[in-house]
């Protein structure tokens, strides 16, 4: 099954509908979208997404990215909106935003799987309010939701990495789903790097740092086993068994 999603606007949009579960079930097409950013949408892209039956949008960059990108297409519709920065309060100014998914401002280079894999971790215990509230919103929507950052690697793939557990994907599927993102990489960087505010970020960054590796969301999922799985870490930060069994609900039930 080809999930991709292709748009004039974006370049790493795919559906999580038809991945397996270890059950023998499927996620149910159009519920779970993840993706780049979404500000260069064009009229047929909006039109054809919300066709797709989507009702929600979560956007998991930081304050400082929304407030330089400005309010992309969808913000004209009526689809509901949700914002969830990643990134602690303090930092979401003008130099926090360059702290996002391309690692700009630190000196330490991009060398294994084990930077990202911190880094995944490093939001869920930083933001789990943010984490969380962006699966309820997949949990509770009227239709399907999109979530996106900018690259639609990172944040989002930790977000979607954590609703596909819930909905008993195999890890092994998980894992493979995140590292599609590599057939786009290219695309994807080409896409940011002429504009605020990751330009300055992207400069002379070397494009294999970049590449989703499977031992980095191995990592996160093997973080997550140890806190009881997924439906076990949303327990332990306030979510309650009937949150858990909606979300699970939302993304397979037909």
């Amino acid at each position: 099954m080809d999930r991709w999603i292709d748009l004039d606007g974006v370049v790493n949009m795919r559906d999580m509908g038809g991945l397996p579960t270890r059950d023998g079930g499927r996620i149910q097409a159009h519920r779970l979208i993840r993706s780049d950013n979404l500000q260069d949408l064009s009229r047929a892209d909006v039109t054809r997404l919300i066709g797709l039956g989507v009702s929600d949008i979560v956007d998991l960059r930081s304050n400082t990215e929304v407030q330089v990108s400005g309010d992309g297409p969808l913000r004209a519709t009526p689809l509901r909106h949700h914002h969830h920065s990643f990134f602690p309060e303090a930092r979401n100014d003008r130099a926090g935003a360059a702290a996002n998914d391309w690692r700009a401002g630190t000196h330490e280079m991009v060398k294994d799987a084990s930077f990202w894999s911190q880094h995944y971790r490093g939001y869920l215990t930083g933001r789990p309010d943010s984490v969380t509230a962006a699966l309820s919103v997949v949990a509770t929507a009227a239709g399907g939701t999109i979530v996106h950052c900018a690259a639609g690697k990172d944040r989002t793939g930790t977000v979607v990495g954590l609703a596909l557990a819930v909905a008993g994907v195999p890890d092994e599927v998980i894992v493979e789903d995140y590292v599609l993102t590599s057939e786009r990489l290219e695309a994807i960087m080409a896409r940011l790097i002429g504009r605020p505010p990751y330009a300055e970020s992207l400069a002379g960054r070397n494009h294999a740092e970049q590449i989703p590796l499977a031992a980095s969301m191995e990592a996160l999922l093997g973080f997550l086993a140890d806190a009881g799985g997924a439906d076990g870490w949303l327990r332990e930060h306030g979510w309650t068994a009937d949150e858990v069994d909606a979300l699970q609900a939302k993304l397979l039930t037909p």
